[in-house]
């Protein structure tokens, strides 16, 4: 592992992708700490504190910020609405013919479904930002650090909100297109490691126990992180023979092979997007904060029975949806049939469609149930034991984080194998 970094650093255009990406999280940490103008940084914590504790749905928006909206900071809002905007575009893609089209155009139609996210992004961030607002100012912040009006005041307060998202959208889509790729994963990775050692610190300062229960939660966590890794890493290998055929003076074809078919063809989406549907209730709560029964709704659908049903059917449907979407079998059989390839056992064309979409739909299901698991026991114990470190480092946490460094380190594998170095993996 360190010779593969070492490798790495050895490659001067993998080397300064690295810096980049590094850099621009560092950047990104420190947006999370820059207050916006005339907050009260104090008052602000503490009104914040005071308004968490009694709402789960509250403190896990603030774990998906890193911190930052408890600061009322200029990247109060996160990545959460590029997320959210992410999931209304890929679902529409299947209601719109139009939006459907657009994906079979290749390079071009793919760009004209980013600039309709990041359009969709700046609607919703705005939303979020008034509404961020509004909840602050009902419990009773003194938004006064600036000689300007109250309205004025207000405005610059949600303008920087905004401007922040916006920033947040462009800092991730750089580091996908010009650093080692996976921008906005890595953001969400950066994000819950920021919240470590806060957690940390207060889970072992909680009780007597605290120690004690910090020592098994990070004992668990090792252990499963192999189990995460072996099911990220399962496929399901269908075997492929290849008939042989003259070229010229040469006989081609003839061997056998196998189509990988991953068990989690979706990768930690599933759980993203699962988390993103759940906690769109506790955003759109905080226009309301003295209505009683819409903030009951929303900590309901963010903690508790609710939310642990919903989670597992969730991740279900967007394991299935988004594998779905990344891996069509018709398309697989087609080009299977055109390079002379067949299953052993199986008829070419709509026969081979078939057996491929069976077989994926029979391993989705294990990889999708493996991830809600993993998603919603962690939920159970803090429900119960509320402890901070299993809210900041639980199931999903670690998957979003095993899932990320894996598809990191994969790039960069992919990468250093191009340039004859020995990479990450043996």
């Amino acid at each position: 592992m360190l010779k593969g970094f070492a490798n790495a650093f050895r490659i001067p255009e993998l080397r300064k992708k690295i810096i980049f990406t590094v850099s621009i999280l560092l950047l990104y940490r420190l947006g999370a700490y820059l207050p916006v103008p005339g907050v009260p940084f104090q008052q602000m914590l503490e009104a914040y504190s005071s308004a968490a504790s009694g709402s789960g749905a509250l403190a896990v928006l603030n774990l998906f910020s890193g911190g930052a909206l408890s600061r009322i900071s200029v990247f109060s809002l996160g990545i959460m609405p590029y997320i959210t905007a992410q999931i209304i575009m890929q679902m529409m893609q299947v209601v719109i013919p139009s939006l459907g089209e657009l994906v079979k155009e290749g390079e071009s139609g793919q760009r004209k479904i980013t600039q309709y996210t990041r359009y969709l992004t700046v609607v919703l961030a705005l939303i979020n930002a008034i509404g961020y607002l509004f909840l602050f100012l009902s419990y009773g912040i003194d938004f006064s650090g600036l000689p300007f009006p109250a309205w004025l005041e207000y405005v610059i307060i949600v303008v920087t909100m905004l401007v922040g998202a916006m920033i947040i959208m462009w800092l991730g889509e750089v580091m996908t297109q010009r650093g080692i790729g996976n921008g906005m994963s890595l953001i969400i990775f950066c994000n819950i490691m920021s919240g470590l050692p806060t957690a940390l610190i207060s889970s072992m300062q909680t009780s007597t126990t605290g120690m004690l229960l910090t020592i098994i939660t990070f004992i668990v966590i090792i252990a499963i992180i192999p189990l995460i890794v072996f099911i990220e890493r399962g496929q399901r290998r269908i075997p492929v023979q290849y008939a042989k055929r003259v070229v010229g003076r040469k006989m081609m074809g003839g061997q056998s092979t196998y189509l990988p078919i991953k068990v989690n063809t979706a990768g930690v989406v599933p759980i993203i997007f699962a988390s993103s549907i759940l906690y769109l209730p506790a955003q759109l709560a905080v226009f309301f904060p003295k209505v009683q029964w819409i903030q009951t709704v929303a900590n309901n659908l963010s903690s508790g029975w609710m939310n642990w049903v919903l989670s597992v059917s969730f991740i279900v449907f967007f394991a299935y949806f988004y594998t779905s979407m990344v891996f069509n079998p018709e398309e697989t059989a087609d080009q299977l049939r055109k390079s002379g390839g067949f299953i052993p056992g199986v008829r070419p064309g709509s026969a081979t469609a078939s057996y491929i979409k069976s077989v994926l739909d029979h391993i989705t299901l294990p990889g999708a149930l493996f991830m809600a698991a993993l998603a919603v026991i962690p939920s159970i114990i803090f429900y119960f034991t509320s402890n901070q470190l299993i809210q900041a480092f639980g199931g999903t946490s670690v998957l979003i984080m095993v899932g990320v460094a894996m598809d990191t380190i994969a790039s960069l594998e992919s990468q250093l194998k191009m340039h004859n170095y020995e990479g990450f993996f043996k």
